[in-house]
């Protein structure tokens, strides 16, 4: 049985991820601390509230003693790092937040993990915890690609691009060196573009899903074009799951999606499929009286082109070989399917969304 802190356990990922572990592994222990900021929502996690090895704190990741304490009260050994703020536009117009979150903040975390793990069992003549600190990147750490470009690998080198991806880039390798300098049993996965139930409506898929529900304009950066890989964020916890069994020590891991989308093709696609879903669907017009443009069929039409933001990347792709050939990682969702259990759940969950 493994004992699990996972940060951010109340945002996207984060809470699909608890969902996942909860369900796979009944006899673990899983405790979540999170800030509850304004993209995590405890109502995420409102169906694990009853289950007794569920534990929820409400606390802040640069507070080291919380963590501390948190690891020592529970038994912990096992931490994924979900915390972060995430948001690029979030991060061109306020940076500070994401330094003070994804830099001193995963630092924060490692500080506490090496003292509870490694110094006071050391301090105290005993063998040091079977643990891991698995920490969560992303793709955006590497930079941008052109059209031809082959697909990151985890040999790529670092290029970010805005503070986000800087901030992120910056806490990969806090956490490389605290292996390499102390010990700590880590891992680091950088993930393409999640999508899937409980994501904040900022983010492109929830974006133009709930805008189409209450007939708002679709805003399109650019030309539209830019390029990313989507992966179901149930095939991430998958992935994290099979870094955790079955990853080396201080390894890095790619979690793909190998399926590679123009924005402009989503936002279509997904206009598409709540067209559908109000022509085969009735009573989703009485739901959503004000979704007036698939109610009548063209949701389409409510894309609009805006001017893009500064530093726009233009293409991520990942190739997740050595998660495939190393620990048998291949996502079970295609897009088509995960893309359509997406849309149903906003379709069922207004009450979360809203």
């Amino acid at each position: 049985m493994r004992h699990l802190l996972v940060t951010g356990g109340a945002g996207f990922i984060g809470a699909n991820f608890v969902h996942y572990w909860l369900a796979t592994y009944p006899k673990d222990t899983v405790v979540v601390l999170d800030a509850l900021t304004y993209a995590g929502n405890r109502a995420s996690l409102s169906s694990c509230e009853e289950n007794s090895q569920f534990h929820f704190c409400q606390g802040d990741i640069n507070n080291t003693a919380l963590v501390e304490q948190l690891l020592r009260d529970h038994r912990i050994d096992t931490l994924v790092h979900f915390a972060a703020e995430s948001h690029v536009d979030r991060s061109i117009t306020g940076p500070d937040a994401f330094l003070e979150t994804n830099i001193i903040g995963t630092h924060s975390l490692l500080k506490a993990a090496k003292t509870v793990w490694l110094d006071e069992t050391r301090a105290n003549n005993q063998p040091p915890v079977d643990h891991r600190f698995h920490h969560v990147s992303t793709d955006e750490v590497y930079g941008t690609l052109g059209p031809a470009d082959p697909a990151f690998s985890e040999t790529t080198a670092y290029a970010p691009n805005s503070p986000y991806a800087a901030s992120k880039a910056a806490s990969d390798h806090l956490v490389r060196a605290y292996h390499h300098t102390y010990g700590l049993a880590v891992t680091t996965s950088n993930c393409s573009n999640n999508y899937g139930p409980y994501h904040f409506p900022e983010k492109l898929i929830p974006l133009i899903i709930t805008n189409v529900l209450v007939n708002q304009i679709l805003p399109m950066y650019g030309d539209g074009q830019q390029i990313r890989d989507w992966l179901y964020v149930e095939d991430h916890a998958r992935g994290i799951d099979r870094i955790i069994q079955q990853g080396k020590v201080g390894e890095c891991y790619n979690i793909g999606g190998h399926n590679e989308w123009a924005n402009i093709d989503i936002v279509k696609l997904i206009c598409s499929l709540l067209n559908d879903a109000f022509q085969n669907k009735p009573p989703l017009a009485q739901k959503y009286p004000q979704a007036l443009k698939a109610i009548e069929g063209n949701s389409e039409r409510l894309i609009q082109y805006v001017t893009d933001r500064s530093g726009h990347d233009r293409r991520y792709a990942i190739d997740a070989a050595k998660s495939r050939r190393e620990i048998g990682f291949v996502p079970q969702e295609s897009f088509e399917t995960g893309i359509k259990k997406t849309v149903e759940w906003y379709l069922q969950n207004q009450n979360w969304w809203q």
